[in-house]
This record gives structure tokens, C-alpha cells and sequence, in this order.
């Protein structure tokens, strides 16, 4: 296992990124994107995403240089088209612009199709809670063979589909952001494990015959087995509705209907962006969320090493923690980054041990793209 600070891996990442054809700025939001997931605690999310990524360049199903398409046609919706580009730029400019009409109109529905792999779902949500306004995300993924069964089903059927709700900071508190797969765990959760050569939970996966199974390898050999839903049914409708209201609403279609390829990951979401101070409750909303807040973290702890917390804190936890220390890459995750350098001809190798300032700050424009282009 390495422990590799963040600040050098961000320049490993976006090197990387860059020799696949990505520009320097688009390299920049990729790598800052993964490297964040790692530091929230979320590595299924994070670096280790990169070698697909360079497969999928390879194969032509993600255009390093694409750009996303705003169609708006007024009013309180808005449509992007992410051309296949990386999705991370692709729905940071989305996000960026829905905020902005929600801004003017009080409410905005962005609906996003055609992007690849968009990653941790919470980044957008935080993104439009730092400027004050509330967000909702549904999303699904197509293209991609389907991963997970329906309650009361025995093989895959849809994807992971996230959900995310954001509520901003109040008072001395962070923002609420509850994001999370609708399975019980991410499909990148199953590869991390498999990578650790650990095994996963009973009642979390089952193989290609429909037994329940602790092997992560069953998602990565074929037949291919499934990951079950959390919650039973709730989980099931949560997906299920992520599939529709994803796909069906924003034209980028569903897993029933849009073909598989191998190393395709393209994800649509409908957010919706909510102005607070637009609504009847603006003047006591920070109180009322600090309050609620306040309330059900002064739950007595049933453990007392174990704290109640509200969404949003294990990510700040795992952040502090994680920039002290260094972020852990297991050594198969490292041995496919090293190869995925390799395959576009560079040596996957993070500056020595940097301290946080080290590297300047990349100011983020209002269409979302960083405002320094230095050279990192």
C-alpha cells in the first residue's frame, strides 16, 4: 500500500490526462475531480479510474477534447450534450450554468445526456452548495453492462444510478450532501476490493446463478454475477426511477435500450437547483437546518466511539485525515496506473512530497473551467 500526498498526484493525474489529448485545463478539473473523491474517502471514484479512462480513449469512446453542448431555450430547463467528453468537464459546466439560471429564475432543471463517466456525484451537489442553492441529482448509466438486480430478480439488470441531495452550509455548520449508489455498494467499491484482495459483505453480491456469493471477482469474470440493491425494494424504486427520470427524461436513453460496449461508461443525470433565498422559508432557513441539525447529533451515541453524524461529515473527515497522511493506493491500483502511463507514453510517477500551498490555487471561471493555465 503507498501513501501518495494529494497535491503530487493531482500533477501525476493531469499528466496523464493530458498525454491521452486532453487540454491542460480539461486535464486539470479531471485530476482535481478523482484526486477530491480519494480525499473524501470515496477511492472507487477516484485515480484508480484512470486506466479505464485511457482504454476508453483508445477504443473511441471518450473524446478527450469534446466539449459540452448548452442548449437553452429559456425559460427554467436547460439541456447539455456531453459529446462523449470527460464527463467530469462536461457536467462541472452543466452544474455552472443550471446554477446560474436557478440564480434568476429561482429553480433550474438541467438535464444531461451523453457524458462519459461523470464520477463522484457529490462534487456538482457541493459545487452548487458553496454558492448557496440546493440541488438534487438522479443519474443512470448506459452502455456499460448492467450490474445490479431488481429485488426479487437473480441477474443484473441496471446500473449502480446514483441519487444526490444537497442543502447548504448553516451557521457553523458544513453543508448537508447525501450521495450515494442505489445498489449497497458502487461498482468501483467491488473493483477496490478486488484490487485489495479482500471480500465483501454477505448479502451484497450474488453470482451468475443467483446465490449469494462474498467474491468480488463475479463482477469481472464471466458470467458475470450482480450487486444487489440497498434496501430491499426501496433501493430497487430508487433505481428504477434514477433509470427513468436520467434517462428516459433527458433523451440519453436507458440500459434497456441503448447497446453495451466494452469499456463504455456514459452517464445522464437530471438536477434539479434550488435558490433558497428565492422561497418563504429564506429568512429562518439557516436556523431551522442548523437547529435539525444540532438535534439529531445530540442523539446519545449507541457506541460512544461512534458519533452520530449528518451527510456529508465522513467526507470531511476522511479529507483531514487523508490530507495529514496521504491517500492509500493499493498495489494492484498503482501496478494499472504505472501501465496506464505507459500506454501513452509517460512514466506514472507523483512529484516528491509537496505541502498544501505548494502548488498554486486554480481559480475556477464562472463557465467552470480554471482561470490559471500555469503549468502545475
Amino acid at each position: 500500500m503507498k501513501l501518495v500526498q494529494h497535491q503530487p498526484l493531482r500533477i501525476a493525474a493531469a499528466r496523464l490526462l493530458e498525454a491521452t489529448g486532453a487540454s491542460e485545463e480539461d486535464a486539470h478539473i479531471v485530476a482535481d475531480h478523482l484526486v477530491d473523491s480519494n480525499l473524501s474517502g470515496h477511492d472507487s471514484h477516484g485515480v484508480g479510474m484512470l486506466p479505464h479512462y485511457v482504454r476508453a480513449i483508445a477504443a473511441g469512446l471518450l473524446d478527450p477534447k469534446a466539449q459540452a453542448a448548452v442548449e437553452d431555450t429559456g425559460g427554467a430547463i436547460l439541456s447539455v450534450d456531453g459529446r462523449n467528453g470527460f464527463g467530469q468537464v462536461v457536467a462541472r459546466r452543466g452544474t455552472t450554468a443550471g446554477m446560474a439560471r436557478a440564480k434568476a429564475t429561482g429553480i433550474a432543471l438541467v438535464a444531461l445526456r451523453g457524458a462519459f463517466h461523470i464520477g463522484r456525484i457529490g462534487t456538482y451537489a457541493e459545487q452548487a452548495a458553496a454558492e448557496g442553492l440546493a440541488s438534487i441529482h438522479f443519474v443512470n448509466v448506459v452502455g456499460h453492462a448492467p450490474m445490479v438486480a431488481p429485488f426479487r430478480g437473480s441477474d443484473a439488470r441496471f446500473a449502480t444510478n446514483p441519487f444526490c441531495v444537497a442543502v447548504p452550509a448553516a451557521a457553523d455548520h458544513p453543508a448537508v450532501v447525501l450521495d450515494f449508489a442505489t445498489s449497497l455498494v458502487a461498482l468501483g467499491k467491488v473493483r477496490v476490493a478486488l484490487n485489495k484482495g479482500e471480500t465483501l459483505p454477505e448479502g451484497t453480491l450474488i453470482d451468475s446463478t443467483g446465490q449469494g456469493t462474498t467474491d468480488p471477482a463475479v463482477m469481472y469474470t464471466d458470467p458475470r454475477g450482480a450487486i444487489l440493491p440497498f434496501g430491499l425494494h426501496k433501493g430497487y424504486g430508487m433505481a428504477f426511477l434514477c433509470e427513468l427520470l436520467a434517462g428516459a427524461f433527458t433523451g440519453g436513453g436507458t440500459v434497456s435500450t441503448v447497446p453495451f460496449e466494452k469499456d463504455r461508461i456514459t452517464n445522464n443525470m437530471l438536477s434539479i437547483f434550488i435558490d433558497p433565498a428565492q422561497l418563504p422559508g429564506a429568512a429562518g432557513l439557516e436556523a431551522q437546518v442548523a437547529a435539525a441539525i444540532e438535534h439529531v447529533k445530540a442523539s446519545p451515541p449507541a457506541d460512544p466511539d461512534l458519533p452520530v453524524l449528518v451527510a456529508g461529515e465522513p467526507e470531511l473527515a476522511h479529507r483531514a485525515q487523508r490530507r495529514a497522511e496521504g491517500i492509500p493506493i493499493d498495489a494492484t491500483t498503482w501496478d494499472q496506473l504505472v501501465e496506464a502511463g505507459h500506454a501513452v507514453g509517460i512514466d506514472f510517477t507523483p512529484p516528491e512530497r509537496m505541502e498544501d500551498g505548494a502548488i498554486p490555487q486554480r481559480e475556477i471561471k464562472k463557465d467552470g473551467t480554471p482561470m490559471n493555465t500555469d503549468k502545475c
